[in-house]
């Protein structure tokens, strides 16, 4: 019966009596018949060698998604915390910092520096690969430990008089209690993909653009080439017509020898069409329309309007009031009545839609001025 009181007292309120969370990232139970991946495990500082340095279309599509989140328009009700959400951090927009965490990780960690009277000053985000989940004993964090240079520094959830002292930001991650699922982790396969097919177009270019041939050796008597022979061929067909500094340079062949071209089947000239699937799947994990990275063959958007208007409404907007509302909860205990929120009339890709709504609730007689304003986002009564 421990059990079931311990789950009563939980839903019935209270914070000392919360449900304890797994000992382990995965909570519940593991599936009964859980097979390995055959693909590689994931592994954050390697998908982001390969996957956002090394790979066009996803950084690029990275860079779309946090660049618009930075640059969304904030309205705040109060101008020191709007002074804080929009200010750099290391250098950087916090708010294009921490969608790109997200997407690239799947969490963001802000630390909140304060001053001497224990004020918050500065909002910095951490890396979220230097951060590493310290909790307590009934599962839920207690802390967080920053390692820099090998160097680990525990860093507290609440300071000695009970303020906030990071502030964690994560994606919903169904197998994993501390931590959220990594956009790019979903996209690993496709980035692979994308990689080889470029890597393939790399090589081809360098042998001239043509596939390769095999040298048959061809006396009549059934007798073959010696290991010296073997080598000496090997070594001369590498130094002297591999590369595409050799593209095009005659062959002279001994005896018995002849070149034979081997041809490309459809399949393997299909390559092209694999390298735009691969990029399609990468925009998709990352909320971009294929559109807006020139990805040929996209009928879905019929113009650049609708496809940003679709980038706003399923991507930005989302992760911009998912960042603001945890930055707000995160300084609630300083600032109790600040609001953040974004300014949807100041969205050039969404003046269509706000346009309509504006003629939609003006031209319904049944309402009230008030009830007018609070539809569109205005007090309900006007400043005297």
């Amino acid at each position: 019966m421990a059990l079931l009181d311990t789950l009563f007292s939980a839903f019935k309120g209270g914070e000392e009596n919360r449900l304890p969370l797994a000992p382990a990232t995965m909570q519940g139970w593991p599936p009964a018949f859980a097979q390995q991946s055959a693909g590689r495990p994931y592994e954050y500082n390697r998908s982001v060698r390969e996957g956002f340095l090394g790979n066009p279309i996803a950084q690029r599509a990275v860079r779309i998604v946090a660049e618009g989140v930075g640059q969304a328009p904030m309205a705040s009700s109060d101008g020191e915390v709007a002074a804080l959400v929009t200010a750099t951090s290391a250098g950087q927009s916090l708010l294009e910092t921490l969608a790109a965490h997200i997407l690239l990780h799947g969490n963001g960690y802000v630390q909140i520096i304060k001053d001497a009277s224990n004020r918050p000053v500065e909002l910095f985000a951490l890396r979220p690969d230097r951060v590493k989940v310290v909790a307590g004993s009934d599962g839920w964090p207690s802390a967080y430990e920053y390692s820099v240079l090998g160097e680990p520094i525990v860093i507290p959830i609440e300071d000695e008089d009970g303020w906030p002292n990071i502030v964690q930001i994560k994606t919903m991650h169904p197998l994993d209690d501390h931590l959220g699922a990594s956009a790019l982790a979903a996209a690993q396969q496709a980035v692979a993909i994308h990689n080889a097919a470029s890597e393939w177009n790399r090589a081809l270019l360098e042998n001239a653009a043509r596939p390769s041939g095999a040298l048959v050796y061809e006396t009549g008597d059934g007798a073959g080439l010696t290991h010296d022979q073997f080598e000496r061929l090997k070594c001369e067909l590498e130094t002297a017509f591999s590369g595409s500094a050799n593209a095009g340079r005659p062959m002279l062949l001994d005896g018995g020898l002849k070149w034979q071209r081997i041809a490309m089947s459809p399949a393997d000239m299909d390559f092209a069409t694999l390298k735009s699937a691969a990029a399609r799947e990468i925009a998709l994990a990352f909320g971009v329309p294929p559109m807006l990275l020139g990805l040929p063959g996209d009928n879905t958007y019929s113009n650049y309007r609708e496809a940003n208007r679709a980038l706003w409404r399923l991507t930005l907007l989302p992760l911009t009031e998912k960042l603001f509302s945890a930055l707000q909860e995160g300084l609630s205990p300083w600032f109790p009545n600040a609001s953040i929120s974004v300014e949807l009339d100041r969205i050039t890709a969404l003046s269509e839609d706000r346009e309509r709504l504006w003629k939609q609730v003006s031209d319904a007689e049944f309402l009230s001025r008030a009830e007018k304003r609070g539809l569109l986002g205005f007090p309900t009564e006007e400043a005297q």
